[in-house]
């Protein structure tokens, strides 16, 4: 076996690498940066050669803006994207007609008050190198993982891994593997877990071209054209377009610039320069567990949403944003291994929530242009709209974003843990789609301004954070408390919204989801307790 360069520790005779990230895509590269933050080492190894060359996903939703804002990226991605009168989706008979419809991106569109920042439209492969120099963590492109080994009790596992660039292979030991590696995840299918719901949906086709299309659509932009001949969409601010339809009869000799001209509409003879195509399945499936052991599963490795509504990137990224943080704990030594329980318990849920959500999103969209093609049926004149299948408030979705509820063991609800049996079973999202702020254990913690720039949410990091109107009470257990942890002042007039009274307190967790609620201060020591069932650990 030739041997690959490995970074300090990880190789079979070496002491473990703490995390092996199997999968560079957006969800990975976050992990990455998530657990340097951490101080935690990792290695991601991803078996493409370079990072995507297409668009692939088009929205970074409100949620996973918070959690770029924690990183301090936000601004840098919000600064490449598109502005927000792209925050729309239009419907169009063709690209060149007018719109027989429209809808808004809610929290993409503009500001929205239930968070300090707002969602962008931008494509994948102008997020991903930002992303990328997040962290300083090794990345090894070209690498695949060929295959694991577990035993049953061992501290660690051992992944093989083939340098496709010079046949090079290496044996790695690490304590965990996570793994984001897509929709056709080598890790799931060599761990055996099958997956629930419609899997593929149909073969696809990503077409990437340069035109000319200001005509139609500058004075009328936005993130997202559907059209009776598939999508279109705007790739740059400084220009490219990207088409998205079900892959035609012929697509190995297909003359991809004559058909697109042709999708684009009778007479409006642009000429188009493809720049690159790709064939991709869309799929409709949440893996039945999302952990073996000491591995992982996370995004569209653990779960593939259809792309109608930009859920399967932003819930992959609410995934390693519950993980990381558990992760870190266990390695780090102030929590329990029966933490990572919580994990699947939290997520799983979740996944199976947001899947049914985005098949609606898909069963919606269709509708529209069903009831177009029946207005054209009739003959006459069409009206010059058509009816959209929902509201505004029905398709603005900030419950499914900002209303992730979590049942766990790592969230105390009324002072009392739930049984390991219990875990997760109320898991899941707000009944409905709008967002109804609480701060009940389990949600997400109210975005509210401490100061005028600075809001509960920028609060939160790499730590539990304590909001209280009385800091002073609290302080000490703090202090004497062995996890990390940060008391932040809650101002007055938030208590009541908190259902705080003058000396009651949120525990928050590194994810921003509440751990704890005390209305009062309790006798005895009720913070060290707390933090020791929340992480199933009593170090110190």
């Amino acid at each position: 076996m030739t041997d690959m360069p490995m970074p300090d520790g990880g190789s079979d005779d070496d002491d473990p690498l703490p995390v092996l990230i199997v999968g560079g895509g957006p969800v990975g590269l976050t992990a990455r940066a998530l657990l340097e933050r951490w101080g935690v080492r990792t290695l991601l190894v991803e078996k493409r050669a370079e990072l995507s060359p297409f668009p692939r996903s088009r929205l970074v939703n409100v949620r996973s803006m918070e959690i770029f804002r924690g990183l301090g990226l936000a601004d840098r991605i919000a600064d490449a994207a598109f502005a927000p009168r792209y925050g729309c989706i239009r419907f169009r008979d063709t690209l060149h007609d007018r719109d027989f419809a429209t809808a808004a991106m809610i929290g993409v569109d503009a500001p929205v008050p239930e968070s300090p920042v707002i969602g962008v439209v931008t494509s994948q492969d102008r997020l991903e190198p930002t992303l990328l120099g997040a962290a300083r963590a090794p990345m090894r492109f070209g690498t695949e993982l060929v295959a694991l080994d577990q035993d049953q009790g061992a501290e660690s596992v051992v992944a093989s891994l083939v340098d496709h660039r010079t046949g090079a292979e290496a044996r790695v030991r690490a304590r965990y593997v996570l793994a984001t590696d897509g929709a056709n995840s080598t890790v799931r299918r060599l761990l055996g877990i099958g997956t629930a719901g419609t899997g593929a949906l149909g073969d696809f086709t990503t077409v990437v071209f340069d035109a000319d299309l200001d005509r139609w659509c500058a004075e009328r932009p936005a993130g997202l054209y559907f059209t009776t001949h598939g999508l279109f969409a705007p790739v740059y601010p400084e220009g490219g377009w990207a088409w998205f339809a079900p892959t035609p009869e012929g697509a190995a000799s297909a003359d991809w610039p004559a058909l697109v001209s042709r999708v684009l509409g009778t007479g409006a003879d642009v000429p188009v320069d493809v720049v690159r195509v790709q064939h991709w399945v869309m799929n409709a499936f949440v893996a039945e567990r999302l952990r073996h052991g000491r591995i992982l599963l996370a995004g569209d490795a653990a779960h593939a949403m259809p792309i109608t509504g930009g859920l399967g990137m932003n819930t992959g990224l609410s995934d390693v944003h519950n993980l990381c943080w558990k992760l870190a704990g266990v390695l780090n030594g102030w929590a329990g291994p029966d933490l990572l329980e919580t994990y699947e318990a939290e997520r799983h849920p979740v996944a199976e929530r947001t899947l049914q959500q985005a098949v609606a999103n898909a069963q919606l969209m269709l509708r529209v242009q069903n009831r177009r093609r029946e207005q054209l049926r009739a003959g006459g004149e069409p009206p010059e709209q058509v009816e959209l299948p929902w509201t505004d408030r029905f398709f603005a979705q900030l419950g499914l974003l900002l209303g992730v509820t979590y049942r766990s063991t790592a969230v105390l609800a009324d002072g009392v843990a739930p049984q390991p049996s219990d875990s997760g079973t109320d898991s899941g999202t707000d009944s409905g789609t709008d967002y109804v702020l609480t701060a009940e254990p389990g949600h997400r913690v109210p975005h509210l301004w401490l100061t005028d720039h600075r809001s509960t949410l920028d609060a939160l990091g790499e730590w539990f954070t304590l909001l209280t109107p009385d800091p002073a009470r609290w302080e000490g257990q703090a202090a004497a408390a062995p996890w990390p942890l940060r008391v932040e002042p809650l101002p007055g007039e938030h208590a009541d919204v908190c259902g705080l009274g003058p000396h009651g307190a949120l525990l928050v967790r590194p994810d921003g989801h509440i751990a704890a609620r005390w209305r009062d201060h309790p006798a005895g020591d009720p913070l060290h307790q707390a933090l020791a069932t929340v992480t199933g650990s009593t170090p110190g």
